[in-house]
């Protein structure tokens, strides 16, 4: 069942939301060469508890951790450690927050230092495809104008769209209805109405859009090794558009 928030449960997603978008901007000035991944999560816990609110992520099905590091062809779920980041590196950055019972969640990527032209464009055309995917949002439009924006921006710069990973409602639940893909049909899917809660997170690949599971069982990585990258915001349905609840 797709839920409609009422003003109250919006106005305490918007503080979990702001929460993770902080936390963002909390991190990323440590994202440089030699910083581990687990340091990263440590910063972010800390920060998030600070805040007033609780990592989504820790414990979430199992999951070790408060946030989700995944580097170069790494995709998703990326579990911290002990690895630090190499100059030329990219890391994917997930985070949610839960603020009395409601979730926030968006995911960004990061260079470490200078990278190559090709991560570059990776980066530069992944962003540009979510906001692709966000324009398309109002109450009336369809989930699979969304994927369909998406896919359509991507397929003119040869990159790969993984269909295997999509985006969700968001709300008491960190993962709720509809599932949002990021390829599809225009006027398929379900109706977005106004008060409704979506996390749009395309991942797109330098390669090929085949992934599979590493031997964690947790972390997704690229069927060919190559570069992926993730940029995940958290947004209200309103009747004219949309409302980002996870700004950076």
């Amino acid at each position: 069942m797709i839920s409609i928030k009422t003003p109250y449960e919006i106005e305490l997603m918007e503080i979990a939301g702001r929460i993770v978008g902080e936390t963002h901007r909390h991190l990323e000035p440590y994202i440089k060469p030699g910083i581990t991944t687990k340091e990263l999560d440590e910063l972010a816990y800390k920060f998030i508890i600070k805040s007033g609110a609780t990592p989504s992520f820790k414990d979430y099905d199992g999951y070790p951790a408060s946030i989700c590091t995944s580097i170069n062809e790494e995709v998703v779920h990326g579990i911290p450690s002990n690895r630090k980041l190499q100059k030329g590196d990219i890391i994917s950055i997930d985070i949610g927050a839960c603020y009395k019972g409601y979730h926030g969640d968006s995911a960004w990527t990061y260079p470490v230092g200078e990278i190559s032209t090709e991560k570059k464009m990776l980066l530069e055309h992944t962003e540009q495809s979510l906001y692709e995917g966000l324009n398309v949002i109002k109450a009336g439009a369809r989930v699979g104008d969304i994927g369909y924006a998406i896919s359509k921006y991507i397929k003119k710069f040869n990159l790969g769209v993984v269909r295997e990973l999509v985006g969700h409602g968001v709300g008491t639940q960190l993962h709720e209805m509809p599932d949002v893909p990021n390829y599809g049909v225009q006027g398929t899917g379900p109706i977005l109405k106004e008060g409704m809660v979506i996390a749009v997170e395309p991942m797109i690949n330098l390669g090929t859009r085949e992934v599979f599971m590493g031997d964690d069982e947790w972390t997704v990585v690229t069927g060919d090794d190559s570069p992926s990258a993730h940029f995940e915001h958290t947004v209200l349905v309103t009747k004219e558009g949309f409302k980002i609840l996870t700004k950076r």
